[in-house]
């Protein structure tokens, strides 16, 4: 009986551990800065865990060195004589070159401990290091400092949290180079031509007619695909300005793979960028010639459309917000405003954009309570017609009725089983490997994901799972 009550609270407190980590994933929910997102997440690990202190090290883009980024409890400066930590050194080093969980309950006597007097004098006693992955890349460290030892189990609950704050920190990294690179572009502003010309030396750009000044979003798409190109052997390149729209014809090399691993390299390389320029109206074109040894790429985008009646702004902090919701809009025949105006319409998750004198529909997240002062809110399982529709009825000054919510969504196990791996990074055919199913298979329970969850893309299905609490 003894044994029984004693396994019994270990589960119990292992649930009670679980729910403090989604806690701390859910203050979290919102932030795009990966500084905020660590330091909130060490916070965490003090404030519920009870840790002498917590830090997390993001790894550098010269993949040499992890930067501390964060740190709570006893000490909270990031400038210190682990500022910068080579791949390799110390133990942080060592977790994030060999990717090893590690645990000890018996600090001062590890021999890898720079100052052991230090960590007697302040009680130190146990330490847990956990690699933050997505997919099969590094992207940094997270390490807690205990006065007392630590389970075990305690693995479990860190390797839960650090899954999730892996993918939110690689997209807010994801999310911070869109944005250095638009600032890039927005400070220095030549031509579209000379910037592609640059990009793709020494092949000889061709440009027909005309040069118009192009949204910062057209610019950006363009960039990306010729960055792509500059990487492999671009033989030809033409850059159009018709009468109603910017065109850029490409043929390279493709890289030397079979027909499976070109597909793959494709959706890679080129799929977050074709889906954005639907998002615009446009299209992007990547598959192999017909000898499956010349890649063609053809972009059409249409010209940023005069704004006439209601303008649309989406400013969204979450970029995988920002670009569903832009999907959803252009879907729906929205016009979407992409120069802020004092008179735009905005849909946002951005409390500060909610001012008197603004018109907001605000997108509700999770539980989240609804903010005062906004127009009317949606979420992501609001349908292109039914966002028409509230967009209408706001610029008409009309309070719309709340959205319908459906009866309570019942996701098997094996569907939330294969939407954890998606988070990780993991593509249709690891998955089905990892689960030891078909690929197929993988197919068949996403398309009832997506039925169920009333999501038209998985960057849909994906959020509302995590935002909902399903995975």
């Amino acid at each position: 009986m003894t044994g029984a009550i004693a396994e019994l609270l270990d589960s119990s407190r292992l649930l009670l551990d679980l729910q403090q980590a989604n806690e701390i994933a859910q203050d979290f929910s919102g932030h795009v800065e990966p500084e905020i997102i660590s330091r909130i997440t060490t916070n965490g690990l003090v404030e519920r865990f009870n840790s002498a202190f917590a830090r997390i090290w993001l790894l550098e883009a010269d993949n040499t060195t992890l930067r501390l980024v964060a740190s709570s409890g006893l000490y909270t400066r990031t400038d210190g004589s682990f500022a910068r930590v080579p791949m390799g050194a110390y133990k942080v080093g060592k977790i994030a070159q060999n990717r090893v969980v590690f645990l000890s309950n018996n600090l001062p006597a590890e021999t890898w401990v720079k100052d052991r007097e230090w960590a007697i004098a302040n009680q130190i006693r146990g330490f847990a290091g956990f690699p933050l992955i997505v997919g099969d890349r590094v992207i940094g460290v997270l390490a807690t400092f205990s006065q007392t030892a630590l389970a075990p189990e305690f693995l479990e609950v860190l390797q839960v949290l650090c899954t999730t704050v892996a993918v939110a920190l690689e997209t807010a990294l994801k999310y911070q180079r869109i944005i250095t690179n638009q600032s890039t572009i927005v400070n220095k502003q030549p031509p579209l031509s000379d910037q592609l010309a640059a990009l793709l030396k020494p092949v000889r750009l061709t440009l027909i007619g005309t040069e118009r000044s192009l949204a910062l979003s057209h610019t950006y798409i363009f960039l990306r695909v010729c960055e792509v190109l500059s990487q492999i052997e671009c033989r030809q390149c033409r850059l159009i300005y018709d009468e109603e729209a910017v065109i850029l014809e490409a043929i390279a090399v493709i890289p030397n793979l079979s027909l499976d691993q070109q597909t793959d390299w494709l959706r890679s390389q080129f799929g977050i960028v074709s889906f954005m320029a639907s998002c615009l109206g446009g299209q992007l074109q990547s598959e192999p010639g017909s000898n499956q040894k010349v890649l063609q790429v053809l972009i059409r985008l249409p010209y940023a459309r005069v704004m006439l009646g209601t303008r649309l702004s989406i400013q969204c902090r979450l970029a995988v917000l920002q670009l569903a919701f832009t999907h959803l809009a252009y879907t729906a025949g929205l016009q979407v405003d992409e120069h802020f105006q004092d008179d735009s319409l905005i849909l946002t998750d951005d409390i500060e954009q909610i001012q008197a004198n603004r018109r907001v529909i605000w997108i509700k997240q999770g539980n989240a309570s609804i903010p005062k002062g906004v127009r009317a809110w949606v979420d992501l399982s609001i349908s292109p017609n039914q966002l028409k529709e509230i967009v209408e009825k706001v610029e008409r000054g009309e309070i719309p009725a709340e959205t319908e919510k459906s009866d309570e969504i019942l996701l098997s196990e094996r569907e939330r089983e294969i939407l954890g791996l998606l988070v990780q990074g993991l593509r249709d055919r690891d998955v089905a490997n990892r689960l030891i199913i078909s690929e197929s298979t993988v197919k068949f329970h996403l398309n009832n994901v997506l039925t169920k969850l009333k999501a038209r893309t998985r960057y849909q299905a994906l959020y509302y799972a995590i935002s909902q609490g399903l995975i």
